[in-house]
Order: C-alpha cells, then sequence, then structure tokens
C-alpha cells in the first residue's frame, strides 16, 4: 500500500478579463412584439395590484422563466435602474413543475413604470425595424443595427437588446402566493424587504415577539397567526415548514442480555459533539461522556429518552469493542453530550437555537454529530430552517456536521429525507447492509433537484445483521441510520483531530474512498447511497494501492482563477500512463431565501494536461469557463458538471484496457478553480477548499517515488500521511507538561 502525499505549493490567482458582450439569443430563438407586450400587459396589472396593496414601500413581484437560468440569462433590462443592479433585487427562487426557474424581484413603483415604458418603445423598435418579430441570426449581427437610430425611439442599443433577451427567457410577470399548512405552528421565512418583521407583521394583526425570532427574516408564528398572515399577506411568505419534529425511531430494535463493559479511563484521545436525546450516566463508558441536559426541566422525562442519545455515544466512543467487524482502527473518542430532544415531538425552533449556542459555547470541538430527524420529507424549493441554520455555522466556524439522513419507518415508497437532512455543507449519511445495497428503511434524497444528499453510506444495522449498542438497562441490537452517522463521525474526528487534515481535505478524503473508480450513475441508487459507501478501516483511507499516487491540495479562492500550472504526472517512453480523478470540496456561505439558488459560490474545477496551446485539457472535458463555444444549458451544467455544488468528482474512465495518454510538449498537468458569484457580496473571496487527486498507473507499476522526486523539483513540498508519525505527534502534542 502507499502512503496518501500532501503537496504544499503556491496556488497563484487571477482576476477575470473582459465583460459579458452585448446581450444575445440563444441559436434558433425569436421575440415577437406580441411577446413583449404581453409582459407590458403583467406589469400594468402589477402596478396596479401593488399601488391597492400599501404595506410595503416596493413590490414582489415574480418572474416566471422558461428554463432553468443561468445567472447571465436572469434579467438585465427589466427593473434596471442606475442606483442598483437588478441581480441584487433578488429575494426568492424556485422551481415550478417543467422544471423552471420562478425568481421573485422586490423593486419599486417607479421601477415598475420605467420598465412598462421603456418596453414600449422596444416594441416600437421590433414593429419598426424588425417587422414585428426578431430571430437569433439578425438579433445577434452587430450589422443589423447600422443604420437604426435608437435616440428617435427614446432608448439606446443596449437596453433594447437587454429588453428582448428578456423578454425571451420570461414568460410572464406575476405575484407568486406563499403556501403554509394553516392548521400547525410553523416557522415562516419572509421575503426580506427590508421591513423589520416584528412591527410588520403587528400591522396585520399579528403579535410576535423578540424571543420568536430565528433571524432576520424567519420567524415561529401559532396556527393562529399562520391564519392571519395567509389571509390578509400571503404574498409576503417565502417558505415555511411545520414546527414539530419527531425523532423516527430505530428501524429495528432487539433487546440483549445486560452488559457490565470494562473501559479504561479516558486521556488525551479527540473529543466528538453529540447533539441528541439524553444520556444515561450509569453506564460502563460513562466517565468519556461530559454530559449537559439542556431540556427543560417543566418537561417530563421517561426512560425510553435517554435510550437513543446514550447508543449513539456509545458508537462514538467504543462500538469497535461491541462490533469488532467494523473495527475502524480509529480507537475510542471522548463525547460532549449535550441532551435537547425527548422522545417526543419537539419544537425545531427550540433546537435551533440550542444548536447554535452549543457550537458556540465549545469552539474547541471540530466534528459534530446530529442523529435527530424530521419524519415530514424536505421541501424541493428550499432549504430547511434546521439545515439552513447548520450551514450557516459551519460557513462561519471550522466544523463539521455528520447528520443521519432519518429512517423510513412506515414504509412509505420514495420518501425523501427529512430535515436537517437537506443541510448542503454537512456530511450526510445514509445505510447499507453488508452487500452495500440501501437498507431497506432509507429514505431518498436528491435535493433542491441535484444536490447529492446523502453524501454517503455505511453500516447502520439491517435485520439478520444489527449493531450491538448499550442502552440504560444493558445491550440492544439495533438498525437504523442513526447508527451509521457516528461511525462517519469517529473516521472524520480521527482525520482532523489526530492527522491534522483541514475539515476539506477531511471530507474529500471520505467522499473520494467512497466513490472508488466506479461512480454512481444510477439515479435512485444515488438518491440512496450518495456518492458510495466509505471503507471500514481508516488505513484504507489514508493508504492507497501500489500502482496508485493519491495526493491531497488545499488552499483559498482569492480572486476569479485559482490555479497551479506545475502537477509532475511521471512520463515513461514519451507517454502517461494513468487515468486520473480528482473530488473537490468546500464550505460556502449560503443563502435560504435565494430558494432553490441556495449557495452563494461556485468553484467551477479543471484537472488535467496542459495541452500545445497552454490550456487545461480537464479530465472531465468541461469547457464551461472556456473561451470554446459552448450550447450548455444551465440544467446540463449542474448535472453534468454538478454547477454549484460544493462536493465535485471528476473522473476518467477506467476501462478494461486503458491505453497511455500522449505527453504533450509541456509534460506538467493543471488545477483551476474558477471561482462564481451568484449575488455581489464576495462571498467566495477567501474560501478554503481540499482537493484529493488520484492517478492510477494502467500498467500496475508503482511510481510514487518518481512523483515525489520530480513534485519537489518543481517547487511541491511533499509530505506523507504517516499514521503511525502524526499519532505520535498527536499524543506528545495533547502530554500534559508539567513544570519543575
Amino acid at each position: 500500500m502507499n502512503d496518501v502525499l500532501t503537496l504544499k505549493g503556491q496556488f497563484e490567482h487571477r482576476k477575470k478579463e473582459g465583460g459579458m458582450g452585448a446581450p444575445k439569443l440563444p441559436k434558433g430563438g425569436s421575440v415577437s412584439a406580441d411577446r413583449v407586450i404581453s409582459l407590458i400587459n403583467n406589469l400594468t396589472a402589477m402596478q396596479a395590484f401593488w399601488t391597492k396593496n400599501s404595506l410595503l414601500q416596493k413590490c414582489l413581484i415574480s418572474a416566471y422563466y422558461i428554463k432553468v437560468a443561468a445567472k447571465s440569462n436572469r434579467i438585465q433590462g427589466f427593473f434596471s435602474n442606475s442606483k442598483e443592479k437588478v441581480n441584487d433585487a433578488i429575494v426568492g427562487a424556485k422551481f415550478s413543475a417543467q422544471p423552471a426557474h420562478i425568481i421573485t424581484y422586490f423593486v419599486s413603483l417607479q421601477s415598475i413604470q420605467q420598465s412598462i415604458a421603456v418596453a414600449r418603445q422596444v416594441v416600437d423598435v421590433l414593429n419598426s425595424k424588425f417587422e414585428g418579430d426578431v430571430e437569433a441570426a439578425v438579433f445577434n449581427d452587430p450589422q443589423a443595427y447600422e443604420n437604426i437610430d435608437f435616440t428617435k425611439y427614446g432608448t439606446v442599443k443596449t437596453t433594447f437588446q437587454k429588453y428582448v433577451v428578456d423578454a425571451y427567457y420570461v414568460e410572464r410577470f406575476g405575484v407568486e402566493p406563499g403556501r403554509l399548512d394553516e392548521t400547525q405552528n410553523a416557522i415562516v421565512t419572509l421575503y426580506d424587504t427590508g421591513n423589520p418583521i416584528i412591527p410588520l407583521l403587528k400591522k396585520l394583526g399579528v403579535t410576535v415577539y423578540s424571543y420568536d425570532m430565528l433571524d432576520d427574516t424567519t420567524v415561529r408564528l401559532d396556527a393562529g397567526a399562520v391564519t392571519v398572515l395567509m389571509e390578509k399577506a400571503p404574498y409576503l411568505v417565502a417558505m415555511g415548514t411545520t414546527d414539530m419534529s419527531k425523532i423516527p425511531p430505530s428501524a429495528f430494535h432487539d433487546q440483549a442480555a445486560p452488559i457490565m463493559g470494562q473501559i479504561p479511563d479516558p486521556g488525551a484521545q479527540p473529543t466528538i459533539g453529540v447533539i441528541d436525546t439524553l444520556f444515561d450516566e450509569r453506564v460502563y463508558f460513562h466517565k468519556w461522556v461530559k454530559y449537559t441536559k439542556m431540556v427543560n426541566d417543566n418537561i417530563p422525562i421517561d426512560p425510553i429518552d435517554y435510550r437513543h442519545g446514550t447508543e449513539v455515544s456509545l458508537i462514538i466512543v467504543d462500538g469497535p469493542a461491541l462490533n469488532p467487524s467494523l473495527d475502524d482502527g480509529c480507537g475510542r473518542f471522548k463525547v460532549r453530550h449535550f441532551g435537547v430532544a425527548t422522545h417526543r415531538q419537539f419544537s425545531s425552533f427550540e433546537i435551533i437555537r440550542d444548536i447554535k449556542q452549543i457550537v458556540a459555547s465549545n469552539p474547541d470541538i471540530h466534528v459534530w454529530n446530529l442523529s435527530l430527524g424530521s419524519e415530514t420529507e424536505v421541501n424541493r424549493n428550499f432549504i430547511s430552517a434546521e439545515g439552513a441554520i447548520l450551514d450557516q455555522i459551519q460557513y462561519q466556524n471550522n466544523v463539521i456536521f455528520v447528520i443521519a439522513g432519518t429512517n423510513n419507518t412506515n414504509g412509505e415508497l420514495h420518501k425523501h429525507i427529512g430535515a436537517p437532512a437537506d443541510s448542503i455543507n454537512s456530511m450526510v449519511v445514509n445505510s447499507v447492509d453488508r452487500n452495500q445495497q440501501p437498507a431497506s428503511y432509507s429514505r431518498e434524497g436528491i435535493v433542491l433537484s441535484f444536490f447529492t444528499k446523502p453524501d454517503i453510506s455505511y453500516y447502520g444495522g439491517v435485520r439478520g445483521d444489527l449493531l450491538r449498542v448499550v442502552e440504560p438497562l444493558g445491550a440492544a441490537d439495533v438498525g437504523g441510520i442513526s447508527f451509521a452517522a457516528p461511525w462517519i463521525s469517529r473516521k472524520l474526528a480521527y482525520l482532523i483531530e489526530v492527522m491534522g487534515l483541514s475539515r476539506e481535505v477531511a471530507k474529500a478524503l471520505l467522499v473520494d474512498s467512497a466513490i472508488g473508480w466506479e461512480q454512481e450513475t444510477s439515479h435512485q441508487r444515488l438518491a440512496l447511497r450518495g456518492n458510495g459507501v466509505v471503507p471500514v478501516n481508516i488505513q484504507n483511507i489514508l493508504h492507497t494501492a501500489e500502482d496508485e499516487i493519491k495526493f491531497v491540495l488545499e488552499g483559498s479562492a482569492e480572486q476569479w482563477d485559482t490555479y497551479n500550472y506545475k502537477l509532475t504526472v511521471p512520463v515513461v517512453a514519451n507517454k502517461q500512463p494513468f487515468v486520473a480523478k480528482a473530488t473537490l470540496c468546500y464550505f460556502p456561505r449560503c443563502s435560504r431565501n435565494q430558494g432553490v439558488d441556495y449557495t452563494n459560490t461556485e468553484l467551477d474545477l479543471y484537472f488535467g494536461r496542459i495541452n500545445d496551446k497552454g490550456k487545461i485539457s480537464s479530465i472531465n472535458e468541461n469547457i464551461q469557463s472556456t473561451d470554446t463555444p459552448h450550447g450548455l444549458m444551465e440544467a446540463d451544467a449542474r448535472e453534468q458538471f454538478r454547477k454549484w455544488d460544493n462536493v465535485k468528482h471528476i473522473s476518467e474512465v477506467l476501462k478494461a484496457h486503458p491505453r497511455a495518454k500522449k505527453a504533450y510538449s509541456n509534460a506538467l498537468w493543471a488545477i483551476s478553480l474558477k471561482t462564481k458569484e451568484r449575488l455581489s457580496n464576495h462571498d467566495g473571496e477567501h474560501i478554503r477548499f481540499g482537493i484529493v487527486v488520484t492517478l492510477k498507473e494502467i500498467n500496475g507499476v508503482n511510481r510514487l517515488e518518481d512523483f515525489i522526486q520530480q513534485a519537489s523539483l518543481k517547487g511541491w513540498l511533499v509530505n506523507r500521511i504517516d499514521v503511525d508519525d502524526r499519532v505520535e505527534i498527536y499524543n506528545q502534542a495533547e502530554a500534559d507538561v508539567h513544570l519543575e
């Protein structure tokens, strides 16, 4: 087995050159004057509606697009003015059934009036100069405008072009009503209109207090308040979910004999945070767990309330001792356990507030296990409030949450995962059997139409092969996704705390190990297993086959292009006998109020040989951000190249009889990350990333030493991830120092 390597070197950065160019229609597209007139009529109706409804200083107007729209295809003409960019007026986004974008803008009445006036000028130009209809071939030809005096119509060429392109992509304008179940308490997010929520709701006759606020736009409402809101101002509601959650019970639970386990006292082992139900301090491993009860003393407690949390902490502390076949080689871990819920229904709102407080008060913990989940399925158009808070916490802090994908205990077909398993930054885990087939109780992703959730799968116990755990009354045999997640928490904590790797690299290593060389292509299996099943033993993650070279890179994206063109790949007889793959992970800032357009930053990955034109020939043929013309649709870019996803895996196909690659005149390879922003907040600046690269020698030859030598000559600082050395370093760092 070869050690995994770390490569440390200098990533360069450069700004993007040039602008977007003139607006263009797609090939074969056309826009008629009647289409623009239809949009004018929509806006005229909106003007009348919002003149009557004066609750807000501006107007909420939704644009119904004809497809999943790239940022470059969004409105550029309508609602634009010299004071602000129209993209900054976006306050929400969802998908229609097609799917196609429905994007909501918050704009002034004056902006609507101006848009109507300009659109009428555009109609005049279309009727006078293009016979009422313009096709792409004519519209995109600069010569088509040489004899047009746009000042005669009161407009300019660029404005005309923007409005025509907008009219192609936008089918209509309207007011998108919110949808809430009026019979239940709810966590409701209103559109960000700049109006403080408490006085805004008071105008509608709804009284809320500061302790009901989760953030500036999200509030907890009882069923009566929800009814009033939906009767008087449903257009304010961006999204909402029920406030009551219940932990899905274990899929299998068999009582076993009492157990009196033995365990040494804890020492310098790493600590994992557990947020779960209560913990029973009478169990044999109690010294390894520092327990804090956070459930209100007025809530009645039953013996069953100690079961789930105690079982989860047992796996983290001493799971391999009771389940030798799953011995991961990571040793034991200490636990800081926070009991935030009972087995009954609980308030998601209260749990969210507890989690924020817990993480803020324990900055030394980097891995948090959260095996709580909702029976309710996640929404296809927005991230749950719980998931969004976890994503925010992970963006702001150097932590990672491991979340159970929630059990399907009632046998529903194709039941989707529940909150907070829709958290994009978290590591979401589902369960499989020993044949790596999805457990019968697994619930399905995908999230927001294309995010891969769960991320990975592991062994959570199935009928006939249950896991042994400890609970208040002794040992038990259990099965459920709650018991797959803590095994992954152990592995992440080992990689981060003991091996000293960043959370970005640790997450990338686990995802990469689950994928192997056979990336999942079945949509159904991807929805159930995620990227694949993580190996049991940590050695199989920190080592690779003798015919493979695996190395990790990390850095931060500072400008549009973050790159290095000095990656060495051994050359043999003027060829490079390797197939390659790479996995990228990063933790972006997310905006829940942007709906389906949730992640603010995209890191577009390019990795491969440097061709004779000095360009990267990416192993997945990615050309999104290159100067090569392409007709790639936004939906296709998300599907093929994981656009806007914070976990990307690209790989060449490992064929039965692979061929060596031609070595170009420059035999080096390159890696490049193109940073793209949805909003104007520069959220991608300084964002950290981790990349795992694997090169497989097609003839089975071990070329690790050649790679190390050549990489060192090119200025890379190459280190082996030597497990024994790093464990020794960790132990010495954690040892108590006694001064005489």
